[in-house]
């Protein structure tokens, strides 16, 4: 992983610059390079070689801050081939699902690559992710979309596999299956048969009847543990002087998440105890 994060601005970092209404430019840093905006240009050469969070002025006399991209605003602003996970819910599978590093990680549908930014940085160099994609093109943007954030190719701790999760699959004794997919249910199966013991399946689900069906499945199995179902809200604050209130916009729904452990082959889980109907009580 060549991505530089902190130190002097150079050729080839990537820079966000924000202006005072907070819009937010992404550009890559050229020694000949100039970024044009209707509020003037600012030549990169103005960047090169300063400190992250300086400040630089377009032509036009507009002040911009300049930092090094943070990997949540670098996965929202990405080019899409298809829809990215939310940095709300991928920091949520990379703490829940407890992606470590060194950890073997399988990932299946892997979209535009957003994701896969963040597992890659969570098993570090020492860990491996598979990406496992149906469509080419989505693969392709994928691809282009992890290269350019890390800076090149990711071919020691990547690799990114063209094809049905269930056809393609060749690996055992993986830590952790994370499924992002219209029907996760139906791989089930195959990362059962991944897993070491005491890893755990991620399901990132965007409707109810997805999650309801998802669960069942994987209780039925055999294989894991009582899965576990959730999702996540985030609600910014406004905060000026006594002005303290919640934003007038949040992100409200995105997706739901199932995770179960694998339990140790041979092993039958316990009976779930139910409450009993017409009561509150806890067994």
């Amino acid at each position: 992983m060549g991505f530089r994060r902190h130190g002097p601005f150079q050729v080839g970092d990537q820079v966000q610059l924000t202006d005072p209404k907070n819009k937010r430019h992404t550009i890559t840093l050229k020694e000949d390079g100039v970024f044009h905006t209707h509020k003037g240009a600012i030549p990169h050469s103005d960047l090169i070689g300063q400190p992250e969070g300086s400040v630089v002025r377009s032509s036009g006399g507009t002040q911009y801050l300049a930092f090094r991209h943070l990997l949540q605003d670098y996965t929202l602003a990405m080019p899409r081939g298809a829809a990215v996970i939310y940095p709300k819910d991928a920091s949520m599978i990379v703490g829940m699902a407890d992606i470590f590093p060194g950890a073997r990680v399988i990932e299946a549908g892997v979209g535009s690559g957003a994701l896969t930014c963040f597992l890659l940085r969570a098993v570090g160099p020492e860990g491996h992710v598979t990406s496992y994609e149906r469509r080419e093109e989505f693969a392709d943007v994928a691809r282009k979309n992890v290269e350019k954030f890390y800076g090149g190719p990711m071919d020691d701790n990547w690799r990114l596999v063209v094809g049905d999760l269930v056809g393609s699959i060749d690996e055992a004794d993986v830590d952790r299956v994370i499924l992002d997919m219209l029907a996760p249910w139906e791989c089930v199966d195959a990362a059962a048969k991944a897993l070491t013991p005491g890893g755990v399946i991620c399901c990132y689900v965007a409707t109810t009847t997805q999650m309801s069906k998802t669960v069942e499945v994987i209780r039925d199995h055999g294989c894991f543990t009582e899965p576990h179902a959730w999702e996540t809200l985030v609600r910014d604050w406004h905060v000026e002087g006594l002005a303290v209130r919640p934003d007038h916009r949040m992100i409200g729904h995105t997706g739901f998440l199932v995770t179960a452990r694998r339990m140790a082959d041979g092993v039958t889980p316990p009976p779930r105890r139910r409450r009993p109907k017409g009561t509150t009580e806890e067994l």
